[in-house]
């Protein structure tokens, strides 16, 4: 049996598998693209150290910030996590909010090693969309869901094929519980609002200067949300406080995107978080995994 736990940030995804891990004997592999790779710790919400209580978490901070890391490769280092995990006899926990990663471990898709990389940076949104359509005029690809059209395009050009065809993902080869944690909607905002405050008092900026400083304006950094709005401020484009407000922004539109991804892509069963008393959640989700287990 494999656990799955999605949502937004600040829901409480990685506090709860910590807990689900202690309670079923488990090992928790990331399912988030931006927290394979190293040194990106702030900006990514990356689990802390204090915070993995002795749990063994796998695939994070697995290569560095040059290194082309694509699904194709966290698709095989997923399933062999899982493999190892369950011929132990523990139970593989997959968490975080990259619902292309979690099909891509579960599903029977087809991915091809993609040896070339692209770079879109200097392509405005609206240009990029109307590059898709020109090549694939079938994508249901939101126009405005830059990150997807990025993918659809990079998988393009190097298989040749559009990620549409690839429709063989509809079969799920493990057997797998989908969790989802989920919160009103005004709630949810005002927490990544915090959040964001919250990275900024940890060292948001120092180390997204960090990674300025270096010059390095790869995938991996430009994907997330938080350096490139921090990279503008330090190019003198936008104020401090403009490129805050951008990352509270960007992440509430993202965390939008990623119910309406997960909705319609998993079978997944939403829990509200309890924040007050978040322990209640953790038993009312440990229940319905006993129920699920015997029926």
């Amino acid at each position: 049996m494999i656990i799955v736990i999605v949502g937004p940030t600040g829901v409480g995804k990685t506090k709860l598998s910590v807990a689900l891990a202690h309670l079923l004997n488990g090992e928790i592999i990331n399912a988030d693209s931006t927290q394979v790779y190293r040194d990106m710790n702030i900006g990514t919400a990356k689990i802390k150290e204090e915070e993995k209580e002795n749990i063994v978490h796998h695939l994070f901070d697995i290569c560095d910030i040059n290194e082309n890391y694509t699904v194709y490769n966290y698709q095989k280092d997923a399933r062999k996590c899982i493999d190892d995990i369950l011929a132990k006899g523990k139970t593989p926990i997959l968490v975080g909010g990259t619902g292309l990663y979690i099909k891509a471990a579960l599903y029977n898709y087809e991915f091809k090693d993609e040896t070339k990389s692209y770079d879109y940076s200097n392509y405005s949104s609206e240009l990029l969309y109307k590059k898709l359509i020109e090549l694939d005029p079938n994508t249901n690809i939101h126009p405005n869901n830059r990150k997807r059209i990025e993918r659809a395009l990079t998988y393009l050009e190097n298989n040749n094929m559009s990620i549409t065809d690839n429709n063989k993902g509809n079969q799920l080869l493990y057997d797998a519980i989908f969790i989802g944690l989920t919160t009103d909607r005004q709630q949810l905002y005002e927490r990544i609002n915090k959040r964001v405050d919250l990275m900024v008092s940890e060292g948001l900026i120092e180390e997204a200067r960090h990674f300025y400083d270096m010059n390095l304006r790869t995938k991996a950094i430009m994907t997330p949300i938080c350096y490139k709005e921090l990279f503008d401020y330090f190019d003198g484009k936008i104020k401090l406080d403009e490129a805050l407000d951008l990352i509270r922004q960007r992440s509430r539109k993202y965390a939008k995107r990623q119910y309406t991804w997960f909705n319609h892509q998993l079978p997944v069963k939403w829990f509200e978080t309890d924040f007050t008393n978040f322990n209640h959640t953790i038993d009312e989700i440990n229940n319905y995994i006993k129920k699920h287990e015997f029926e």
